[in-house]
């Protein structure tokens, strides 16, 4: 009866597991950033040039409770995934995706290449920050979902939708000579719009991902 009353309510179970992920995801990611938002307020008012290590130890603790907030919903869906795997996988691919967003800032030589190195390298820097977490999360995925690099693909995109819009948020917010503490306000402001938009098309991509995946299949 349950089942029949969603169903006239137009509340699919595609629908159902969207608004969970979406929920949980931006929820996951939305704290977890709080901990590079304290990591960047620590290098500016107390740990001057220590901000590449903060950053990289920020990571790994926004990579764990994103990857838990993903866990919680996805093993609805695959619930022999293992969810310590699964937050230790996150956890390393967003401290790795933090180490190549924090390369130009540690290393300024950069500066003195030819344009061409700066495009070539750069490149290569957003490939791999972009596709750290869906990389490191597919060598779980592919224990229990078919065509799982699809995954890899996805969240790649929709890492560079959400942070697209935080790039459009937050440094026309950010000014010279603004308080660290409202500096990181607009910071975990402009994030919490990156996780919604992050959430809402890795949930799309996870929906096409399971249609064609048994609750209990595997594949890679």
């Amino acid at each position: 009866m349950a089942s029949r009353e969603k169903a006239a309510d137009g509340v699919t179970p595609q629908h159902a597991f969207l608004a969970a992920w979406v929920g949980w995801v931006s929820l996951g990611e939305s704290i977890g950033f709080l901990a590079p938002a304290l990591a960047q307020f620590l290098a500016a008012t107390v740990w001057p040039g220590a901000d590449f290590g903060l950053l990289v130890l920020a990571g790994l603790a926004e990579g764990a409770v994103l990857g838990w907030s993903q866990a919680h919903v996805l093993r609805s869906r695959l619930p022999r995934i293992s969810t310590s795997r699964w937050i230790l996988l996150t956890a390393a691919g967003a401290a790795f995706a933090w180490s190549v967003g924090m390369l130009p800032s540690a290393f300024e030589t950069w500066q003195d290449w030819p344009p061409a190195a700066w495009i070539g390298a750069g490149g290569v820097a957003a490939i791999l920050l972009l596709g750290s977490i869906g990389t490191a999360q597919w060598f779980e995925l592919r224990r229990h979902a078919f065509r799982a690099w699809r995954w890899v693909v996805g969240s790649s995109a929709a890492w560079a939708a959400g942070l697209s819009v935080f790039m459009l948020v937050a440094p026309p917010l950010w000014q010279p000579g603004q308080p660290a503490w409202l500096i990181a306000a607009i910071g975990v402001a402009a994030a919490v719009l990156m996780a919604v938009v992050m959430a809402l098309v890795t949930g799309l991509v996870l929906i096409r991902l399971l249609q064609v995946t048994p609750t209990a299949g595997a594949g890679r």
